[in-house]
């Protein structure tokens, strides 16, 4: 498999377990579709909750041995898979266009992105430190050792496939985890065989990496509530995340969850309309809003409200969309069906609601315009709904206190953005805003992979990249040593 070309046709009809590529067999097969073209690209095998137990059986029993290895030695792993990523950088590129819809911007984003995050992963061999404390027990030494967690569950999305599996699975590996990965079933290749073939080619040992391709109705529950996996890494909707976290809780397994937002791009009196116009483009039509931190509201003060909703309609009508092979689109298809059906219904409801289309609102296929609703209001199903479509709904407001209101105004606290060339002002509702991550004078969609990121609210637990991932896969183990004798007192 290692020497296959990474093209579409080659190799993908396997599950990844105990370092064997197992023929789909019996199993159903899961057809993979082209969003734009709709032509089925690949076939992978439905997995089964036996695939499920053999993969997990499969990681512990590879962990062990992996994690005494020195800590060189995992970071060799890790860096060898840096090298195979470059090296076929056009073609894995290729791969997420054909399977998610991607665009040559959003692709060329995505995999500098987990090339970040898998820079990050590879020091993190030599970053486990632990420490020695004094003891109140005469004679005593306290040692507390970094030591990983043994298996890792991880349960990937759709959007960035690629990216947000790679961002669990190398500091798991780095770690000297074991893992047990299962990606959405519209992407099962970038967001999860593409990784097997990444760190086969890297030389990870047989079992540290195990793939199980499925649905979520199917296997969802059956990867979330195992015993074996001690943490449970999920990025998707709140819905489902809250029933991975129950399913994980069950069995005392650490939820580690990225889930869904209602992110604000509060625009005040003082923007610098220009900045704050570029920003919301980017923000909200990215990978056609199919980001979990994109701009859902646009919030905007109503003395500058009309200028900044015709410079935003302008620019979402420039966009050019269509095929996302061609360097030039930047809007391309939606997904699949239902999620195309449930971002139109959204934008006809808020119509119906009394909100105003000053730009798109059609779509053709799976190709949704880039949508801008003026007159919109909070309680609209464009803004109240995480609507994961390239969809700006623009909301006035009238005072610094209402633009914060109406910000908190959601059960997610994901990212946002705030526009002011006063920066007590910018800073002031920054810090007012119920939220994980906000960027001033930008735009809510930022990523570092040595930034803490992570969500407030039902936007998720725990969080990702720099230390703060590498604390959740691995725990802390508490060592004493009584070198003298102790008196008891019987």
């Amino acid at each position: 498999m290692t020497d296959l070309p990474l093209t579409p046709e080659n190799g993908w009809n396997s599950l990844y377990i105990a370092g064997d590529w197992t023929d789909a067999g019996d199993r159903d097969a899961i057809s993979d579709e082209n969003p734009y073209t709709r032509e089925e690209i690949a076939t992978v095998p439905a997995g089964t909750e036996d695939d499920v137990d053999a993969a997990y059986e499969a990681a512990a029993e590879a962990q062990e041995e992996w994690a005494a290895q020195p800590p060189q030695a995992r970071a060799g792993v890790i860096s060898a898979a840096i090298q195979f990523l470059s090296d076929n950088r056009e073609e894995i590129a290729e791969l997420l266009t054909v399977e998610s819809g991607s665009t040559q911007v959003k692709c060329g984003a995505e995999i500098q992105t987990a090339r970040g995050m898998m820079q990050q992963a590879a020091s993190y061999p030599f970053r486990m430190d632990g420490q020695h404390s004094d003891s109140i027990t005469q004679g005593k030494e306290n040692i507390a050792e970094r030591v990983p967690v043994g298996v890792v569950g991880v349960i990937s999305p759709w959007n960035f496939p690629l990216h947000l599996s790679m961002r669990a699975v190398a500091p798991a590996i780095a770690a000297g985890n074991g893992v047990v990965l299962k990606p959405a079933s519209s992407t099962p290749i970038t967001g999860g065989l593409l990784l097997a073939r990444i760190f086969e080619a890297a030389g990870a040992p047989e079992g540290i990496i195990n793939v199980v391709t499925g649905r979520g109705s199917d296997i969802g529950d059956a990867v979330a509530g195992h015993g074996t996996p001690r943490v449970l890494a999920f990025t998707g909707s709140t819905e489902i995340g809250q029933r991975v976290a129950e399913k994980a809780a069950s069995n005392c397994a650490l939820p580690a969850l990225e889930l869904g937002g209602n992110n604000v791009h509060v625009v005040t009196e003082n923007a610098d309309l220009d900045r704050a116009v570029d920003g919301g483009t980017f923000g909200s039509f990215l990978h056609q809003g199919q980001i979990c931190i994109s701009i859902n509201r646009h919030l905007v003060h109503e003395d500058v409200y009309d200028d900044y909703v015709d410079a935003l309609a302008d620019r979402a009508a420039s966009l050019p969309k269509g095929d996302p092979r061609d360097e030039d689109t930047v809007v391309g298809p939606i997904i699949d069906e239902s999620q195309r059906d449930q971002i139109v219904d959204y934008i006809e409801e808020s119509v119906d609601q009394g909100a105003t289309v000053a730009a798109g609102g059609d779509h053709d296929d799976l190709v949704v315009e880039a949508t801008v609703l003026a007159d919109a209001d909070n309680d609209m199903a464009a803004a109240c709904n995480e609507h994961f479509g390239p969809v700006a709904p623009v909301i006035p407001y009238s005072s610094d206190e209402e633009a914060i209101e109406l910000a908190n105004d959601t059960i997610h606290g994901l990212s946002g953005s705030v526009h002011s060339e006063d920066m007590e002002q910018a800073r002031n509702i920054a810090d007012a805003i119920e939220t994980g991550m906000i960027h001033i004078n930008d735009q809510p969609v930022n990523d570092e992979p040595h930034v803490p990121f992570g969500g407030m609210k039902q936007s998720g637990m725990g969080r990702y990249n720099g230390d703060q991932i590498l604390e959740e896969v691995t725990t802390t183990k508490w060592i004493s040593v009584q070198h003298e004798p102790r008196e008891y007192p019987f």
